[in-house]
């Protein structure tokens, strides 16, 4: 019998999205000055105000509030009338230096020896379903999002938008795991004040769905496409209203997003935020390698969906637990098990190692904070940042390096495929 599956996405404006970008655009500024930074700030917002808070051990001096309103600004919270704007929300900073019985535990004489910033269980997933191997449910949910956005952005079309919007996409799946069909999708968005809340609702479902959907399905391979009929059913703004939104209508905090920043709710999650963290917690950087992993075998043929997880202790730098699951899918005549230490023969899974295969001590991590850490496109890109002690400086990082099919050959030579 078919059945549903359901994934959502958040705007760059949904308050916990606004601070995921600020921690990660703190932990790039320090990390492009000082690239051996311990940080972990976490971001509150609200009715204008940004609490920020943490623990830091650098070299280098960041403007912390002007980071911050910058962000606010690039989001697009830059008018009053959203109760909470770059240039006039209070800032309060509560930062302080990172406990030395953590750090004992990390920083090591020889490199590689250092030790998991914290313990802990990260899951990586892949699966054939779509061309960068991520769920298509949200997938679909982060393309409305972020076409959504670049209308905003525009200005020509949906003019009455605001920063803060949320979508979910329900597929129907076959008996055999492969999708039939979209069945609904829901698009809420933050607007302007209309004068007559029933003609503002019929505006912007009529919107959604002859502007907005058209565009991200153009985008989209055939196979894909074929999947949305005239039978999908819409929920726009099914409250009736959102003129109050962002910070000013919800309290964001890092870190509550954390499916939307993976798969969806497919595969599993260990429980651990990415956002605000430097790579030496392997709640960020081991999730990371877990994604490389699973990523490179599925593409590599080793199987059609693979979970991995990566397992450490506090201080210790080799993972306590290495596991995959193939769900059945595998295409090699090998058990689970034996996959799983294959894959400790291939990957160096020390923390220092990810980091230094992961090419994770760069400031590239702002770019990672809204529609998702996982299935974006690898990129090279010029970052410029300024310090008011330091001066500017600009750095060539490459983005999203764990999304790289560059283990292929060595995994299908290991696995003689």
């Amino acid at each position: 019998m078919s059945y549903l599956f359901t994934s959502e996405s958040v705007s760059e404006g949904h308050p916990d999205k606004v601070s995921d970008q600020i921690s990660d655009a703190l932990l790039d500024e320090f990390l492009a000055f000082d690239p051996d930074s311990k940080v972990a700030i976490e971001t509150l917002v609200t009715t204008g105000q940004v609490v920020l808070a943490g623990e830091v051990k650098s070299k280098t001096y960041v403007d912390v509030q002007e980071t911050a309103r910058k962000v606010i600004n690039q989001i697009g919270y830059t008018k009053a009338a959203y109760r909470f704007d770059g240039d006039s929300c209070g800032v309060l900073t509560a930062i302080h230096e990172q406990s030395p019985d953590i750090n004992r535990g990390v920083d090591k004489t020889d490199k590689m020896d250092q030790g998991a910033g914290d313990q802990g269980m990260m899951f990586g997933y892949a699966s054939k379903e779509t061309d960068d191997y991520m769920p298509l449910a949200l997938e679909l949910s982060h393309r409305i999002l972020k076409e959504l956005a670049a209308v905003r952005r525009n200005g020509k079309d949906m003019t009455y938008l605001r920063p803060d919007s949320k979508s979910q996409v329900t597929i129907e799946y076959n008996d055999d795991n492969s999708p039939k069909r979209v069945d609904t999708i829901v698009v809420s968005t933050q607007h302007d004040e209309f004068d007559d809340d029933e003609p503002m609702l019929a505006k912007i479902k009529e919107d959604v769905i002859n502007i907005l959907m058209p565009r991200v399905i153009a985008q989209l391979p055939e196979r894909v496409k074929a999947l949305f009929g005239d039978d999908i059913i819409y929920h726009v703004n099914p409250t009736g209203k959102f003129v109050i939104g962002g910070p000013h209508g919800d309290t964001g905090l890092t870190g509550r997003k954390i499916i939307v920043d993976t798969y969806g709710g497919k595969g599993a999650h260990g429980g651990g935020a990415f956002s605000g963290k430097d790579p030496s917690k392997v709640d960020r950087s081991a999730a990371y390698a877990s994604r490389h992993i699973a990523k490179n075998l599925v593409a590599a043929g080793v199987a059609d969906e693979i979970l991995v997880q990566l397992a450490y202790a506090i201080g210790v730098a080799h993972p306590v637990g290495i596991f995959v699951n193939t769900y059945g899918t595998a295409n090699v005549k090998l058990d689970d098990g034996t996959i799983a230490q294959k894959v400790k023969e291939i990957f160096d899974l020390r923390p220092a190692a990810i980091e230094e295969r992961l090419k994770l001590r760069n400031p590239i991590y702002q770019e990672t904070a809204a529609y998702g850490h996982m299935g974006r496109t690898p990129e090279v890109k010029v970052k410029t940042f300024e310090s008011p002690y330091l001066g500017k400086i600009e750095k060539e990082v490459e983005l999203f390096t764990w999304e790289k099919l560059d283990y292929i050959d060595q995994i299908k030579a290991s696995f003689g495929i």
